[in-house]
């Protein structure tokens, strides 16, 4: 009997991690040895040096969010940065209001701290998406009230890859004389922000998503038109004009920063790249097999994601089948029990399709040689699973 082929493993979980670029490790690699100061010492060279390293990184980072250097504050990744966001923003305007408003399809570190801040007399709207996984802008001028502190709407979701229309929801946040918390994490980088035309007063990012270290994100915070006021939630030293206290992690931001640099020079041209990869693949999903659904919007939409369900199949199933190929499904699982993935829910999927969904995340290393040969297998197992439980 012939041996099954083997395979050389392809990465297509973008959404999850990327990997960091050689050129981002070079610009790193320094500052774990000979520049090893503390960002803080300000009385020798050795934090001179580190200083300047977080000071070049941080205009980096702010040129291409459209912002001002000093409006750029170091955190450990998005999700530290969305809790400063929206408890501190909860915390210093506590004598204006306790309302916010949400999506139903925000991730765990922005619906998390939400349920949390309810526990102490919040009070949140959660509004249902589209059935492309847009917002509907009536619907938010309608759950904006008199109390409402916060609208926070994600940029790009991380499972569908759905760009939400962010200038007409900062504008309108604008007009209503609330604040606008985006998480941009899964955006940041690979579309282009500008955080004053869209009307943004805060926005989350973390470098893992963008060709950068684990462990370091930013939150921008406006400081003009209007000033935004946040009660840090980690106190210790003053660092990070007060919002965040801790040592800076120099080596991790000098890396956030070439991230940074590299996409702004190089993201034209690779979204479009990963655009024609991902309408490759999809097109030859299509083409090899019957009910094959996009979820979300495909024409506003992160140029590397494609969100698909194979009815009649299991997507954890289907990946297990697929040992030398990463993705992830469209489900979460939570304390060992999978449950269908919320936001497929919230876009009106049933139970069977949302567990049945399996997310491709494509990435700067990717090769049309890889899409073809993932599409190949893709196919084959899909096919191969139908056999045993025909339900088409």
């Amino acid at each position: 009997m012939p041996h099954a082929p083997r395979y050389q493993a392809v990465y297509l979980d973008h959404h999850a991690t990327t990997p960091v670029d050689p050129r981002v490790l070079d610009a790193m690699l320094p500052f774990f040895g000979p520049k090893f100061g503390n960002a803080a010492s300000r009385s020798h060279r050795f934090g001179w040096e580190a200083e300047q390293a977080v000071e070049f990184a941080r205009k980096r980072i702010a040129a291409l969010a459209g912002a001002l250097p000093r409006e750029i504050v170091f955190t450990s990744g998005a999700t530290e940065s969305n809790n400063l966001a929206l408890k501190g923003v909860v915390e210093a305007y506590r004598s204006k209001g306790n309302h916010i408003v949400i999506m139903a399809t925000e991730h765990p570190a922005v619906l998390d701290p939400i349920r949390h801040l309810e526990r102490f007399g919040c009070r949140a709207t959660i509004l249902q998406p589209n059935r492309d996984g847009l917002l509907d802008l009536d619907r938010l001028r309608e759950a904006i009230r008199p109390e409402t502190l916060l609208v926070s709407v994600m940029y790009a979701n991380n499972e569908i890859g759905v760009i939400q229309p962010v200038r007409e929801i900062g504008a309108l946040c604008r007009e209503k004389g609330v604040l606008f918390h985006c998480d941009a994490a899964q955006a940041f980088g690979k579309t282009p922000i500008d955080v004053n035309a869209d009307y943004v007063d805060l926005m989350s990012v973390s470098a893992h998503k963008m060709y950068g270290p684990k462990g370091v994100g930013a939150l921008y915070v406006r400081r003009r038109n209007p000033r935004v006021q946040l009660a840090a939630q980690m106190d210790g030293g003053g660092h990070e004009a007060g919002y965040r206290s801790g040592t800076l992690n120099v080596p991790a931001i000098a890396g956030f920063g070439e991230a940074c640099a590299l996409c702004a020079r190089e993201m034209a041209e690779e979204g479009a790249r990963l655009q024609a990869l991902r309408d490759r693949l999809l097109r030859q999903l299509q083409s090899g097999l019957e009910a094959v659904a996009v979820n979300g919007s495909l024409e506003h939409r992160l140029p590397g994601n494609l969100n698909v369900s194979f009815a009649g199949v299991n997507a954890e199933t289907l990946l297990m089948s697929l040992p030398e190929v990463a993705l992830s499904t469209g489900s979460a699982c939570s304390s060992a029990i999978a449950q269908p993935s919320h936001v497929l829910r919230a876009l009106g999927l049933g139970d069977e399709l949302a567990h049945s969904s399996v997310r491709f995340g494509l990435g700067r290393f990717n090769t049309a040689e890889e899409i073809d040969s993932v599409a190949r297998r893709v196919i084959e197992s899909v096919n191969r699973l139908r056999a045993f439980t025909p339900v088409l």
